[in-house]
């Protein structure tokens, strides 16, 4: 089925009655498999990873092209008054350069609900309901050259209305990501337009963004304006920061620490004042699905 990003839109009180229903249905354990489109996405279905609440994901964000302050991203990026229509370049080892219309593209794609973990670096996490598309169905629409080893993602820049960019002169803008091509082509890695049944707000990374559920939240970029196909590893920004601390892979690996925190257990974001603590899973728990990508690369150096 075939629909745009606005219609069937579904309430955040649904998406929780539904896990609550296949719960009660018996349907136990980390996670239950579905089949969408012939890729494999996950429902989270764990009594300690409940969905988190809409108010929580969409007022504790890191946009620190808005701000620094996780709280306040949301009042200052709600300001932000996007292109309309939104534009991605495709450049790079493709058959042929070209600018993707983001509306128009999403008329002519099948668009799923996938539920993902979330695993921050800084040792916090969520449970999200993504709405969105397979990344590998942009990869196809790019055609890549097999010269073409890895993609690069580039956030859009407004320095205007993005006012820490200014603020932070000595970060290496703007902020920009980047997979291997097999990790970008797995059925998993996914490009969100929406949450809770609804289209992204800004601070969440309208109108696209990134998710890539196995790896640390660092790595799913916001509000994507450029995706270049490349031969050599990109250098992404945060390697270029602190490389020491934040390298290419950053797979989520409770047995290594980050350099000044440990990524044993993690914080869930419930709002409460003593949150939850759990326990962090290799790989945010499908080590099953990612594990092959990385035979014969040492997982122990994650930064």
């Amino acid at each position: 089925m075939k629909f745009s990003i606005d219609d069937a839109i579904t309430p955040e009180e649904v998406y929780l009655k539904r896990r609550e229903f296949l719960a009660a249905s018996g349907f136990a354990g980390a996670s239950l498999l579905l089949r969408q489109a012939g890729a494999a996405a996950y429902v989270v279905n764990d009594p300690d990873r409940p969905v988190t609440k809409e108010e929580h994901a969409t007022s504790y964000n890191n946009y620190y092209e808005f701000s620094l302050d996780k709280k306040e991203v949301r009042g200052v990026a709600g300001k932000w008054k996007r292109p309309d229509p939104w534009n991605i370049k495709i450049d790079g080892l493709v058959e042929k350069p070209f600018t993707l219309e983001l509306s128009s593209f999403l008329k002519k794609t099948a668009i799923e609900d996938r539920t993902y973990r979330f695993r921050c670096v800084e040792a916090w996490s969520m449970v999200l309901p993504w709405r969105g598309f397979p990344l590998a169905k942009l990869i196809d629409e790019a055609k890549p050259k097999p010269s073409a080893k890895f993609v690069r993602f580039v956030t859009y820049v407004d320095r205007k209305a993005m006012p820490n960019i200014a603020g932070m002169p000595h970060y290496p803008w703007p902020y920009t990501e980047g997979l291997t091509i097999e990790e970008a082509k797995h059925p998993l890695a996914f490009m969100a337009t929406g949450l809770y049944g609804k289209p992204l707000q800004n601070q969440n990374g309208a109108p696209i963004r990134l998710v890539v559920p196995w790896k640390y939240g660092f790595k799913s970029i916001k509000s994507i304006a450029l995706i270049e196909f490349v031969a050599e590893q990109p250098k992404t920004l945060w390697q270029q920061l602190a490389p020491s601390e934040y390298g290419f892979y950053a797979n989520v690996n409770p047995d290594v620490s980050h350099p000044r925190w440990s990524q044993a257990k993690e914080t869930r974001i419930d709002g409460s004042f003593f949150p939850t603590k759990l326990k962090t899973l290799r790989f945010n728990g499908y080590e099953e699905q990612v594990a092959s990508l990385y035979k014969g690369l040492d997982l122990k150096v994650n930064y």
